[in-house]
């Protein structure tokens, strides 16, 4: 800045500093004439001393003295204890805000529970017959289907559609979204050289159905299963099977043929949604319907990765089933056990009855 212009800024400013503590009978300087001279003084490049901070805008707006004035200080809050309500309390609250029950009426509690979700394989039902067999009795109907539909497949094709499954059930875990079984079956005509455009998809969904038909006949509740959903039903929860599978429709119809629709609220499984469980989502679908919360409902299942680890992720309580399993979910669980721990283990469905109304009236 040149002399001349700081000599003419300085008797700007001596000018300001003169009306802002000139003698009451004199206004002081506006909001607005305070930002235009601090306009000019940015425009001149020019930085205000302590002096002329103070004299314009008071010693309380000195920069960094206001930022402290006003900067809150961080304090902790020690957690509030929960209020204890007597009976003689609930029922003073009860006639300040409920006059019209009466006396000796008291309002109904809500139960901290509002439903359980279940998973089926090996919680609500096992296979009578092992699943190899089951497999490889459906993958040779399948074989023999669509080679009488005039499909010219490869001489022994059937324990490729055996080992498809399996492969897609593994793709499924590792990626964590279902490959359903008709694509499955489509991609594997299609390795082997069937031209998608020659497939007719009535053809394949049959083949499909047929592969798992000996497995769906297989399948039996647990001894009490049925009676277990009756009570839980029936006591007013809200229940649901939530299962990985990748053919929704024959899934359907095992719930059907064993006869535990009537007890549902919700069945759905992964095929129909595309993600499977650990992943939250899917259990978020019957939390959604019944309008709860994560803590209000109870997860069922024999798979600490599975149905335990979504349950935990999820913020419900869980309960392990310690019944027979597959193999891999015996693997599995072996591996996880010291990181994955249920709310509650229970070595047979009946027990559980007792332990959803301790959980919920506690």
């Amino acid at each position: 800045m040149s002399e001349s212009s700081h000599d003419e800024f300085h008797d700007e400013f001596h000018d300001a500093q003169q009306a802002d503590s000139s003698p009451p009978s004199m206004e002081p300087l506006t909001p607005e004439e305070k930002e235009a001279f601090l306009a000019r003084a940015r425009a001149r490049a020019r930085t205000l001393t302590e002096e002329e901070r103070q004299a314009i805008f008071g010693a309380s707006s000195t920069p960094g003295r206001a930022q402290a004035a006003f900067s809150p200080e961080e304090t902790e809050m020690a957690e509030m204890a929960a209020a204890s309500l007597d009976e003689e309390t609930l029922e003073r609250l009860q006639r300040n805000f409920f006059p019209e029950l009466g006396e000796g009426v008291r309002l109904p509690s809500p139960p901290l529970i509002r439903g359980v979700i279940f998973d089926f394989d090996y919680t609500l039902a096992h296979l009578t017959r092992p699943l190899p067999d089951l497999m490889a009795e459906g993958a040779r109907a399948a074989e023999a289907y669509m080679r009488s539909t005039g499909m010219d497949l490869p001489a022994e094709f059937w324990p490729n559609i055996v080992e498809a499954r399996r492969f897609a059930e593994e793709k499924s875990d590792e990626e964590q979204e279902e490959h359903v079984a008709d694509d499955a079956m489509s991609f594997l005509l299609q390795f082997f050289g069937y031209p998608a455009s020659q497939m007719d998809p009535n053809v394949l969904r049959r083949a499909v159905d047929l592969f798992y038909a000996p497995e769906m006949t297989a399948w039996r509740p647990y001894p009490g299963a049925t009676a277990v959903l009756a009570n839980l039903q029936q006591a007013g929860y809200k229940l649901a099977v939530l299962a990985n599978y990748n053919c929704d429709r024959v899934f359907q119809r095992i719930i059907d043929y064993l006869g535990l629709r009537p007890y549902l609220d919700l069945c759905i499984s992964s095929a129909s949604v595309e993600y499977r469980k650990p992943d939250t989502r899917f259990f978020q679908l019957a939390l959604d319907r019944w309008d709860a919360l994560p803590y209000e409902v109870i997860v069922v299942g024999d798979s600490l990765l599975h149905d335990i680890q979504g349950g935990l992720e999820l913020g419900a309580l869980t309960v392990q089933v310690q019944l027979e399993t597959t193999p891999q979910v015996q693997f599995d669980n072996a591996q996880v056990a010291e990181r994955i721990r249920p709310d509650a283990a229970i070595a047979a469905l009946t027990d559980l009855p007792q332990l959803v109304h301790t959980w919920a009236t506690a």
